[in-house]
């Protein structure tokens, strides 16, 4: 990878556990963020069960799976979550959240596909 370091997608919890994420989703991660020009801050990546349910995070949550297929990017401002949406639209993204300050991007097959959905 050329903008990530693996750690960035660990949970909290579980030191090392960002190798349990999936090589094609980072990949995809990665082109997005060349194509975006800006750096993508990794908020959550690969979740334990346990930080999920902690988190408030639904039962069924990509960011369980392993692989994991999911990651949650910081997106401060408004200008900063068109440049990652469009960058992961681009890069194939079927399933996007969009939070007030951050954009989930995932690839879960087993789950509805050319969503956009939010989470206010």
């Amino acid at each position: 990878m050329r903008y990530f370091s693996i750690d960035e997608f660990d949970s909290p919890d579980d030191i090392g556990s960002g190798e349990n994420m999936d090589v094609k989703f980072l990949t995809i991660l990665d082109e997005a963020r060349h194509i975006a020009g800006i750096p993508f801050k990794i908020n959550s990546g690969y979740r334990t069960r346990n930080h999920n349910k902690k988190i408030g995070g639904v039962k069924n949550s990509s960011h369980v799976n392993i692989p994991c297929n999911a990651a949650d990017i910081s997106t401060p401002d408004s200008k900063t979550r068109y440049a990652v949406v469009t960058s992961l639209i681009l890069k194939g993204v079927t399933r996007i959240g969009i939070g007030k300050t951050f954009v989930h991007a995932d690839t879960d097959e087993t789950k509805s596909q050319e969503v956009i959905w939010h989470y206010y």
